[in-house]
């Protein structure tokens, strides 16, 4: 991972606590009828821009080259969209005894409906020396399956707590999600040159408005008297989250490296980020549309907040020792197929 882009994460990660903070210190400003007025300028105009933004950065000419390795795309997307969800929602089961705050149980339900990342899983693949074409396809096909898979899985496994009705959820959805994203693509089009030239910020872009929507989240969190958030609840959902994570990591390390696998070393890192790592700029978003006015939504937010550094920090650590397997595995293997000379009589 670049240097710049490790500092843009640093401070993104402690701009969600600052934020945080503030809202807990002021949290009149970003309720609604606010000074923000976070009815109009984050339901519409902040999600908007966000996935404006990725429709403009968004390199579509780059998925053609991973098109075809189809064996690999449905192995990421079953295991981000049904198998993650499904053993997250077993788990919940389990844990649903204890106890542990039961809306940050159902935060970590809406961690598991998440799609991939459009960012963290390909920079970490490219750090390492995956194959990073693979991975931007995963990223980029994941998001635009999100987009309609997501609210299912979240209606499935957790219901739909607000008076919003099913088809203006979608609605909503299309309207702030899709046709921003589209309309970003076009533009693109005609000024992909200006883009490739200038290099715009579009990272710090999206941190930024992202960061106003988390605010406006917590600042409807704190302005309700009646909400509490015990620190062994939390304490422990950070604590299973890096489990989760880990635990997930290695699981699809054995699936893609197991003896009847087609897999290369390379495309195994691929799908060790791609199949774990779940995306906070659509998360928020689509979780302040289909929970819309329910006074729980930030305590369901936690753990998406938490576990978007837990996997920047856990890929960040397990990049020197991936791409240390992954040259010995590529030596290995280049050494197995080399023609056997012969023996001399």
């Amino acid at each position: 991972m670049g240097l710049l882009e490790r500092l843009r994460k640093e401070w993104f990660i402690l701009g969600i606590v600052l934020v945080i903070a503030v809202a807990r210190l002021e949290p009149g400003v970003g309720v609604k009828g606010g000074p923000l007025k976070p009815e109009i300028t984050i339901t519409y105009i902040a999600v908007s821009a966000i996935f404006f933004n990725s429709g403009l950065s968004l390199k579509t000419e780059e998925l053609t080259s991973a098109l075809m390795h189809v064996k690999l795309h449905l192995f990421v997307q079953i295991f981000t969209l049904v198998f993650f969800p499904t053993a997250i929602w077993v788990f919940l089961q389990l844990l649903s005894i204890t106890p542990i705050n039961e809306w940050l149980l159902k935060g970590l339900q809406t961690v598991g409906c998440m799609p991939p990342p459009v960012s963290s899983a390909v920079i970490l693949t490219k750090a390492v020396g995956g194959n990073e074409a693979a991975a931007i396809f995963n990223s980029a096909f994941g998001s635009f399956l999100g987009i309609v898979i997501t609210p299912l899985l979240l209606l499935l496994f957790l219901g739909s707590s607000s008076s919003v009705p099913f088809t203006s959820i979608f609605s909503q959805l299309f309207m702030t999600v899709v046709v921003p994203l589209i309309i970003g693509q076009i533009v693109r089009r005609y000024i992909k040159d200006w883009l490739e030239r200038k290099k715009p910020p579009f990272g710090a872009i999206s941190s930024c408005v992202l960061l106003m929507i988390i605010y406006t989240t917590f600042c409807d969190t704190f302005a309700n008297p009646n909400i509490d958030l015990d620190k062994f609840s939390l304490i422990i959902i950070v604590f299973i989250i890096f489990s989760v994570q880990m635990s997930f990591m290695f699981l699809t390390f054995l699936f893609s490296t197991r003896n009847n696998s087609t897999f290369t070393p390379a495309d195994t890192v691929a799908i060790v980020f791609c199949s774990t790592h779940k995306s906070l700029t659509l998360g928020i978003p689509m979780l302040k549309i289909v929970f819309a006015g329910y006074e729980h939504l930030s305590l369901i937010s936690v753990p998406l907040l938490i576990y978007h550094p837990a996997q920047i920090l856990l890929g960040s650590l397990l990049v020197p020792t991936i791409k240390s397997w992954m040259v010995s595995r590529q030596k290995a293997l280049k050494l197995t197929r080399q023609p056997k000379a012969p023996v001399k009589v």
